[in-house]
């Protein structure tokens, strides 16, 4: 094992897969030469010249290229730079690759689409409103499309590699403010499968399911409430398309109490089909109703100290914690 950063991970799993296969195209915005907005394609571009690509600032043409390359059967990974502005090519990912398996003939096998958008999302870089979104809610209502939300540099890695390796249409999240963040990854080969959801920490007094920079806080969280002697349990679902209810759903049976932390706003978002799976299948497990720690429903501010309210932070979360306690 060694420690590097999301970023490396990211970097890492990129140049594996395309070194394994001569049919995986990484392109976008700058991820040649720039190596990225955010450094993460950095030395791509040297080792492999002909399949790492920079396009124009045309989030319809990187996704054009994107669908078109992968119906051919190549592994196409996009970039674009900013998950906000993954509304501009919707119809790429609404109404072709995500329907690619049913309309196209595809659904005993098939090898299309294979196609990885990696999406970088997330606030904390006082980027405003237009820039520093998590719009993973948006895509959750799309068949045939699976959502990716890691992390730690170790799911970073091995969900991308799985995730390029497979034949199904991806939306790959990448939060910001955690490209820097490190972990251990494993020296050998390795891949982390979708619908796998990990428990960050074991407890037994409350469930909190966390996504993405919001596991780091629900973690944190944890640690200062044990002082106290509440002992938190924290799920990472990992991915959203498909998720692991199993996982789950199981901790809330055994805690019987569920916080859900995600950075979105609160109306609409991502976890609350995670809350309703959890009032479906452990309804009388429950002995507080679910309770969501997310961000308010107006966009992000610019200002730093305005941002800095906007995000749910660790206290929010504790808070939260101690509400459904009672």
């Amino acid at each position: 094992m060694r420690e590097i950063t999301v970023a490396q991970a990211i970097n890492e799993a990129l140049a594996e897969e395309m070194a394994l296969n001569p049919e995986v195209y990484i392109f976008g915005e700058d991820v040649g030469d720039f190596g990225g907005c955010f450094g993460v394609t950095a030395g791509l571009k040297k080792k492999f010249p002909d399949r790492v690509m920079d396009t124009p600032i045309s989030e319809t043409g990187i996704m054009g290229l994107a669908a078109g390359g992968a119906y051919m059967g190549l592994k196409m990974v996009p970039e674009i730079m900013f998950s906000d502005f993954v509304g501009v090519a919707m119809d790429y990912l609404f109404n072709q690759v995500s329907k690619s398996r049913y309309m196209g003939g595809m659904q005993p096998k098939g090898d299309v689409c294979g196609l990885v958008l990696r999406a970088p999302n997330g606030a904390g870089l006082t980027a405003a409103a237009q820039h520093s979104q998590c719009t993973e809610a948006l895509l959750m209502n799309i068949p045939g499309l699976k959502i990716a939300i890691p992390s730690t540099p170790y799911d970073y890695k091995g969900m991308l590699k799985y995730a390029i390796r497979g034949n199904d249409p991806v939306v790959f999240f990448e939060h910001k403010m955690l490209y820097g963040v490190k972990g251990s990854v494993p020296d050998e080969d390795y891949v982390v499968p979708f619908s796998s959801a990990d428990i960050k920490l074991e407890g037994s007094d409350v469930t909190v399911i966390a996504t993405q920079v919001m596991v780091h806080k629900a973690l944190a969280a944890a640690k200062k409430l044990a002082e106290e002697g509440i002992s938190v349990e924290v799920v990472d679902p990992r991915s959203l398309k498909p998720l692991d209810t199993e996982t789950i759903v199981s901790s809330v049976k055994k805690t019987g109490r569920v916080v859900l932390v995600n950075e979105a706003p609160v109306f609409g978002n991502a976890l609350a089909e995670v809350g309703l799976q959890i009032a479906e299948h452990a309804l009388h497990d429950l002995k507080a109703a679910p309770l969501r720690v997310c961000g308010p429903n107006r966009p992000i501010p610019f200002t730093p100290a305005l941002e800095k309210q906007w995000i749910v932070s660790e206290e929010d979360i504790i808070n939260g914690i101690k509400k459904v306690l009672g």
